[in-house]
């Protein structure tokens, strides 16, 4: 292997490194490796520096996440006695939630502002339903709850994703 490949895996994996620092701040961290990644392959690909799989396992990490993220609000809304609107509401208010409290907050904001989101989501949606005030609580703490797991999950993904590229660039 050349020097130029092993300096561009090295400084592929400190990028990669952030992005998985970015996740954290729900930031599309996981779609930024799969494209610097992507990109290096690409303009490496003669001297087979990253192959097939490891773009196609990184997409399907990243697919993964994203899911992972997006749905467990709503999950925690249902587990908790939610209805399918508070569950809908969870997911709506998670994405705006996470968009308004990066802007507060721009670290921590975004991760806390997509669980209230998701709080606020599902109890609005469950009252608007009909709900009694104490079971739509019930609903946005469960999405609340959700929604951190969901963080927490594409967190350890983006990690998994990180490896993959570190073992895919190693051997």
């Amino acid at each position: 292997m050349a020097a130029i490949d092993i300096g561009l895996l090295i400084l592929l994996n400190v990028l990669n490194a952030v992005s998985v620092l970015l996740v954290a701040m729900s930031l599309p961290g996981t779609w930024l490796m799969v494209f610097l990644t992507g990109l290096l392959a690409w303009w490496r690909w003669e001297t087979g520096l990253l192959g097939w799989p490891t773009l196609l396992t990184l997409t399907g990490l990243a697919l993964l996440g994203e899911i992972l993220e997006l749905v467990t609000g709503a999950i925690g809304s249902r587990k908790a006695g939610g209805s399918a609107w508070g569950a809908v509401g969870a997911m709506i208010g998670a994405v705006c939630g996470g968009i308004g409290g990066t802007f507060v907050i721009p670290v921590l904001g975004s991760i806390l502002g997509a669980a209230a989101g998701a709080f606020c989501g599902a109890l609005i949606c469950e009252r608007v339903s009909g709900r009694k005030l104490e079971e739509a609580a019930l609903s946005g703490r469960g999405a609340f709850v959700g929604r951190l797991v969901g963080t927490g999950l594409k967190l350890a993904v983006a990690g998994a994703m990180w490896i993959v590229v570190a073992f895919g660039s190693v051997f």
